[in-house]
């Protein structure tokens, strides 16, 4: 839900930003960039989702059909260890998703620009563990 509510701010926050004249750009302030960076983050990655999810059926499908037959132990660690990292970058997106607060301290610029940049550090290392989670269990799906 809290998702629903992060992607409908931006949307309204761009198509707000797209009417006027292009000479008369407001300037951004540090937060308002930091936040774009953070949101901008968080866009990369939540697409992913769908695609982190199908790898992890795809690797378990793979582990069932392979305890039938004796003597694929490697490859069926491989393919556990592709579904932890999997979950991990699950729970790491599902976590930073419910702690990050889109409106916190907006009365308060020096702090809000302090709690935005953890939170774009944050992000940043989320959007890395869903990407190469990703890109891992591609290389040993493809395999």
């Amino acid at each position: 839900m809290r998702f629903y509510s992060i992607a409908f701010i931006a949307l309204l926050a761009t198509s707000c930003n797209s009417g006027g004249s292009a000479d008369a750009e407001p300037q951004k302030s540090l937060s308002d960039s930091l936040l774009q960076q953070v949101l901008d983050g968080h866009d990369v990655a939540m697409p992913k989702m769908m695609k982190l999810q199908r790898l992890q059926k795809d690797a378990q499908a793979e582990i069932d059909s392979l305890k039938k037959t004796p003597g694929n132990t490697s490859r069926i660690a491989l393919l556990d260890s592709t579904i932890k990292n999997l979950s991990y970058a699950d729970v790491a997106m599902h976590e930073w998703m419910e702690g990050f607060k889109y409106d916190s301290l907006k009365d308060n610029e020096p702090a809000r620009v302090d709690y935005l940049k953890i939170q774009l550090a944050s992000v940043n290392e989320m959007k890395e563990v869903v990407l190469s989670s990703i890109a891992k269990a591609d290389s040993v799906l493809a395999k």
